[in-house]
């Protein structure tokens, strides 16, 4: 009693194959390749920051030295400027870490009232 639906066992096995394929593919190098991704925009970004907030520092402070040297921060105030730069970047540095540690209690946040909800 072989109806119109059945199929020999070779066309199944292909047919397992390539949904086993489609699958791997799907949960396995779709993720891999998000990841790569966000890694490769992650490390750029680092590099450009870490290159850029020192120079941007540098030329803050230059600029401080020339345009307020002469007149005003000269001799026993030579230090100001270099306490502004040194300043600047504490806040910077602060405001980077809370950003980061934002993320991290909105995300043990939402962690916790999946928790609540499950159990």
């Amino acid at each position: 009693m072989a109806g119109p639906d059945d199929k020999d066992i070779s066309t199944l096995v292909s047919e397992l194959w390539d949904l086993i394929v489609r699958y791997a593919k799907q949960e396995a190098l779709d993720p891999l390749r998000d990841l790569g991704r966000y890694l490769k925009w992650g490390v750029a970004g680092a590099v450009l920051l870490a290159v850029g907030v020192p120079l941007l520092a540098l030329g803050g402070l230059r600029a401080m030295q020339e345009e307020l040297g002469p007149s005003h921060l000269n001799g026993s105030l030579s230090w100001v400027p270099y306490a502004a730069v040194i300043l600047g970047g504490t806040v910077i540095a602060a405001l980077l870490v809370r950003g980061i540690m934002a993320e991290k209690r909105r995300a043990d946040r939402e962690r916790e009232q999946l928790r609540k909800r499950g159990g």
